[in-house]
């Protein structure tokens, strides 16, 4: 009978023993895995998005090119200019629409002037002679003037100005280049003031004007 109870106290140690073995042999594994991973190479986890970096954003601004100067783009104007004891207001206005102020088309420009004069000692004031002369312009600079239009007075010493008289006169913008965006329009108005009420002596005063008009794109 005790024979028989130390071979179950035998068995029982050995099997513990197998157990406690296994044990240790799972553990071995488990600490051994993560060197063999590590032996490999990066690990995996290295490549799930933890540490990814966020593109450079690009700028997308456009360089937007200001607006062309337009004196007529309410359709008319009104300018007031001195020349000596001369006051004279002038006031613009084009027939044409601002939309059709293209290259190639024939673009007027009406004008109504009058004057008045101080001190007014009851000399008179008379217009001798309006000029005007357009330069077009492109996104470059000035291009080639077109050739000047003229009014010089048919009657001596001129045309009558002085308040209530006025003055009143149609020019026309010709044909500019394709290239032209704009086109500057220069006035020059030469006046012939008496002296004296009575006398036939005068003083010649000069006043000058200038315009820009977007030339419409087609």
């Amino acid at each position: 009978m005790k024979a028989v109870g130390r071979s179950d106290a035998s068995v029982g140690i050995r099997g513990r023993s197998a157990r406690a073995l296994a044990r240790a042999g799972v553990i071995a594994g488990l600490v051994v895995l993560p060197i063999a991973l590590a032996g490999c190479g990066p690990a995996p986890w290295n490549n799930w998005g933890y540490e990814t970096s966020s593109p450079t954003p690009t700028s997308t601004r456009q360089t937007v090119a200001p607006p062309v100067k337009n004196d007529l783009s309410s359709g008319a104007t009104q300018r007031n200019l001195q020349a000596g004891a001369v006051k004279a207001t002038v006031d613009y206005w084009s027939t044409l629409s601002m939309d059709k102020w293209t290259a190639d088309a024939l673009k007027p420009i009406s004008l109504s002037l009058i004057t008045t004069i101080e001190p007014n000692d009851g000399q008179k004031v008379y217009l001798q002679r309006a000029t005007m002369v357009a330069v077009p312009q492109s996104d470059t600079g000035d291009l080639a003037p077109l050739d000047p239009q003229v009014d010089a007075a048919s009657v001596n010493p001129g045309y009558l100005v002085l308040s209530p008289y006025s003055y009143s006169q149609n020019f026309t913008v010709g044909p500019v280049p394709s290239n032209a965006i704009s086109v500057t329009v220069q006035f020059t108005y030469d006046f012939l003031v008496q002296t004296t009420p009575t006398s036939n002596e005068y003083a010649k005063q000069t006043a000058s004007d200038t315009l820009t008009i977007a030339i419409a794109q087609q």
